[in-house]
């Protein structure tokens, strides 16, 4: 998971930095995934990185996390150090990106972190259930946990008889002890890790049992998956296939509504455009920061400061600050919102289809919602 902190750190720093922004591991044969490593180690020694980064992020290349092809990597060297080293499961988001300076390119990262939607699966049976916590960006659960109910009368009996009713009723009761144990685990780590969503899919009789016995906070962030994947031979490629819409659902409605926010009231609760979500940054203001990704590219340029404000369309005058470097406007707007404790987002363009057309429109420009409104002072 990225350290948000060691990130910061390492952008106030401003000492050089090597970044190697690549495709992850893939199933090539050996030969040919040593051949791809040297290539990009020659492109880090073309762009200027010193030998220790180069031979840093070098030994770091051919390990391997586990991560299932395609993936995306994301390596920053400083010092003959690695610093980060981070892998992410999907195609890389635009071009490779290797590089070398006193302002390390963080987009791309921050391009892939922006899908990190951390939520929980449920997957429940009258017997009990398994609980994951899960990130869209990650391959493997953050956490397990299994919880196994009381086994006694699981099965409803068929028998007639003055008793038949005694049974139905005992097995009912067993199936909501269960339940509420579940109930018990996922509200604890809905307090504990705040997921964004908690999708529950299993027995259609466990998950309503086990949504009566939700508490409020874990009740609003429940989807039902309509399926019983803890039957035998279940398919789980329909519930991969929910998690990830619901992800992305979640990861739309939250720039939507930073967005919203920010064109509140006239405008006043945000800042448009390059100039004004300078001014806002170097105000420390901003509290979430939207990059469409088309803007990434923008040929637009900015100064990155080695202290407050950290950012600056012209020279600094009267200010402790000096120019690090004049780097891309995306660059230089994301390097300061998170300096100044803000959020990054980056709008992807959005597809029903991946062979769609793509129709040539321009950039939006980037947009910020702010911590207090242009009328409060």
């Amino acid at each position: 998971m990225l350290d948000q902190h060691a990130l910061t750190d390492l952008l106030s720093a401003g000492e050089p930095s090597t970044v190697a922004y690549i495709d992850g591991p893939g199933a090539r044969p050996q030969v040919e995934e040593e051949a791809v490593e040297d290539t990009v180690v020659a492109r880090l020694e073309e762009c200027g990185a010193p030998e220790a980064d180069v031979d840093a992020i070098k030994r770091a290349l051919p390990a391997r996390d586990g991560t299932p092809s395609p993936s995306a990597r994301y390596l920053l060297a400083r010092g003959g150090r690695l610093e980060l080293d981070e892998t992410f499961p999907g195609a890389r988001f635009g071009p490779e990106r290797i590089s070398f300076g006193r302002v390390p390119e963080i987009v791309p990262l921050l391009r892939q972190a922006t899908r990190s939607v951390r939520y929980l699966v449920v997957e429940t049976g009258r017997e009990g259930a398994e609980v994951r916590l899960e990130r869209m960006d990650r391959h493997e659960p953050e956490r397990v946990e299994d919880v196994e109910g009381r086994p006694d009368s699981l099965t409803k009996v068929q028998a007639g008889g003055w008793s038949h009713a005694r049974y139905q009723r005992a097995a009912e009761e067993v199936w909501k002890h269960n339940q509420s144990e579940v109930a018990e685990v996922v509200d604890r780590l809905v307090e504990q890790q705040r997921p964004d969503f908690i999708m529950i899919a299993g027995d259609v009789r466990a998950r309503q049992m086990l949504k009566d016995g939700l508490g409020e906070a874990a009740s609003k962030l429940v989807i039902e998956h309509e399926t019983h994947t803890r039957a035998d031979g279940a398919d789980d490629e329909g519930l991969e296939r929910a998690l990830a819409d619901a992800a992305e659902q979640r990861l739309r409605s939250e720039i939507d509504d930073t967005v919203d926010r920010a064109r509140a009231d006239g405008g006043s609760a945000g800042a448009q455009g390059v100039p004004a979500i300078v001014e806002a940054l170097q105000q420390a203001r901003v509290d979430t920061l939207v990059l469409d990704a088309r803007f990434l590219d923008d040929d637009r340029t900015l100064r990155a400061l080695d202290a407050e404000p950290w950012v600056a369309e012209e020279e600094p005058e009267g200010l402790e600050a000096e120019t690090l470097e004049e780097v891309r406007a995306s660059e230089a707007l994301a390097r300061a919102a998170l300096l100044t404790g803000a959020r990054v987002l980056v709008r992807e363009e959005d597809f029903d289809a991946p062979d769609e057309p793509r129709e040539e429109v321009g950039a939006q420009e980037p947009i910020a919602s702010l911590r207090w409104a242009n009328d409060a002072g």
